[in-house]
């Protein structure tokens, strides 16, 4: 299950809700939460998903469009706070209904008021889409860890 959470009135802070408009992939099932995931607690609940996918735009220090997995430890350090409420409470609330939960934050260029993503954070967003269409979430870096080294 993949869930999009941002405000698309703020420009990239919308970078969740249009993942989660676009991604379509075979087995699962989407919903743009908008910037209130709380009111999706009971579709998780229903459909105990092995893997709950929440997508966020997030400040994370990186280059607009990056997109990396935030430990749940560190949510509270690059959010940038339009839900009405904080992820961690969100996560801690449906981890029993789901097998995995992993939180995907792309960095935002701009998060003023508009509409429409930034080229870099849309570029982001649709490589992402990719990643997750093929079924390649491990492939994507983890916030505050180090890149294995190739042989």
């Amino acid at each position: 299950m993949l869930l999009g959470i941002g405000n698309p009135l703020r420009r990239d802070d919308g970078a969740g809700n249009y993942v989660a408009s676009c991604f379509c992939a075979p087995g699962w099932r989407t919903a743009d939460c908008g910037t209130a995931p709380e009111n999706f607690t009971g579709l998780v609940r229903r459909h105990h998903p092995d893997l709950l996918v929440l997508v966020d735009a997030a400040d994370m220090g990186v280059d607009p469009g990056e997109c990396m997995v935030i430990p749940k430890e560190r949510i509270r350090d690059v959010g940038i706070v339009t839900h009405q409420l904080p992820l961690d409470f969100f996560i801690g609330f449906v981890e029993e209904s789901a097998g995995a939960i992993i939180l995907i934050g792309i960095q935002p260029k701009v998060v003023d008021s508009g509409e429409g993503l930034s080229p870099e954070v849309q570029e982001g967003a649709d490589r992402l889409i990719r990643v997750l269409e093929k079924g390649e979430v491990g492939a994507i870096p983890v916030l505050g860890e180090e890149p294995e080294a190739s042989a």
